[in-house]
């Protein structure tokens, strides 16, 4: 082979070098980006369907928490109208108390 043959085969094989690494590389960041566009999608999918599961459990613990504050109020609604007879009774008692008091101590010169 002469020493222009040779010159001429070591620039098509740099040439051809060159082109080789464009292409792999071109194909390389296509394939990156595809990755990462379908890791991207898959995790606005997966971010989505756990805040509508979110949303729906906070919707059920607030459905029952206020079944349980009108369980409370209704119970609390029935402790203050047995306060309000205890009361009652206690206001009668007391009534009592003070006429036999009055009746037996001889307390009736008010």
């Amino acid at each position: 082979m002469t020493e222009p043959q040779i010159w001429t085969m070591m620039g098509a094989f740099i040439a051809l070098m060159f082109g080789m690494l464009t292409v792999v590389s071109t194909l390389f960041v296509r394939v990156v980006r595809t990755e990462v566009g379908s890791v991207r999608a898959e995790m606005r999918s997966e971010v989505g369907g756990l805040r509508a599961e979110m949303r729906s459990e906070v919707g059920g613990l607030r459905a029952e928490m206020q079944a349980g504050f009108a369980t409370i109020d209704a119970r609390l609604e029935t402790v203050n109208t047995r306060f309000d007879a205890v009361d009652a009774r206690i206001e009668g008692l007391d009534r009592d108390v003070r006429a036999l008091v009055k009746n037996t101590f001889g307390l009736d010169r008010d």
